[in-house]
């Protein structure tokens, strides 16, 4: 199965000088999570998260109309291609702990995103499943995994 098969071909997205009032009703609209963030030529530069908007909202003392999306987006960011098989997508979710990926086309330009719900909704615990439940299990524990160990006394 590939990513044309599961992604949203209909996203939203932002700018970097998009405020953050603005990014959370786009998310707000489009019953989502995240919103790529965009330069003139459509190419993703960064992902704004529903998360990123509350805790510099909490944090920045500052309306979030005040604040800007370049301020608060990830830049470190991967993607992929509508052509993509859906497992490595889920390695690449699991490697960089993100649950959404841009779908973007040969030049860059961003095109869609495929979500983890999106290849959950799909997945089945039957053998040879398209989408192997334990293939979904093994990127969420990858992503949900904390980055550093911690000791326990």
């Amino acid at each position: 199965m590939t990513v044309k098969e599961l992604a949203a071909f209909d996203v939203k997205s932002c700018g970097p000088d998009t405020d953050l009032a603005t990014a959370a009703k786009l998310m707000w609209d489009g019953d989502c999570g995240a919103v790529p963030v965009v330069n003139e030529e459509r190419k993703v530069i960064g992902m704004v998260t529903d998360r990123d908007i509350c805790i510099a909202a909490a944090t920045r003392g500052a309306k979030p109309s005040d604040i800007r999306v370049r301020d608060v987006m990830s830049q470190q960011l991967a993607t992929c291609r509508p052509t993509d098989d859906v497992h490595d997508v889920l390695k690449t979710m699991k490697g960089v702990r993100v649950r959404r990926l841009p779908v973007v086309d040969d030049q860059e330009r961003l095109t869609g995103i495929v979500s983890l719900n999106d290849i959950v909704m799909r997945g089945d615990c039957r053998p040879n499943a398209a989408v192997p439940g334990e293939r979904i299990l093994e990127a969420l524990k990858g992503i949900g995994s904390h980055g550093r160990q911690t000791a326990v006394a």
